[in-house]
């Protein structure tokens, strides 16, 4: 008798432990895909400005052909992101493009009959919207790699993500001096 409750509590610490395993490793799971899409949702805001800035610069270029130097990065920048196959590779260049796009917008402000052209107004408000929605998806993003890498770290999952290959993953970060206003000259 002493046998079988001994087998038992045995088999009852095996079920324990492989459900523990199991939930260990669906969580992991679930977190991975989590980042997973909220990245997707960062690449689709950051195609929706990259879909944007043709036209806009289009429109500006009409009115401010002197001003190339801004214009030739915006356009280069722009086919930098549309080649980076990396998620590093797409936040820095990203992050460039967004000061790029600053400049681009304090060129527009030289010359008011741009400033008062419907397109281009229709269009820095399309770009504005875009770039609001860029900043929410970071964080986004953001929040689910933290969820993900604070659950890597702890207690059972940290030997469940060591065993099957689950690691910790980067955040969306700012270029260095990006706090830094962009100053243009002219």
């Amino acid at each position: 008798m002493k046998v079988w409750i001994a087998l038992g509590v045995v088999a009852l610490v095996i079920v324990i432990a492989f459900f523990s395993v199991v939930g260990s490793y669906n969580g992991l799971v679930g977190l991975n895909e989590q980042v997973d899409g909220s990245w997707a949702q960062v690449q689709t805001v950051l195609q929706r400005r990259y879909d944007l800035i043709p036209n806009l610069v289009n429109t500006v270029q009409g009115f401010a052909a002197q001003e190339r130097e801004v214009l030739t990065e915006v356009t280069r920048l722009r086919s930098q992101w549309g080649e980076a196959r990396t998620q590093q590779d797409q936040a820095a260049v990203a992050n460039q493009l967004e000061g790029a796009i600053g400049r681009l917008m304090l060129v527009a402000e030289r010359y008011p009959e741009l400033r008062s052209n419907q397109n281009f107004l229709a269009l820095q408000d399309e770009l504005a919207g875009t770039e609001n929605r860029i900043a929410v998806e970071r964080r986004r993003f953001n929040d689910s790699v933290q969820a993900y890498n604070t659950r890597v770290q702890q207690f059972p999952a940290v030997i469940i993500a060591g065993m099957t290959g689950f690691g910790p993953r980067e955040f969306f970060e700012a270029d260095a001096g990006a706090e830094v206003a962009p100053t243009v000259e002219f």
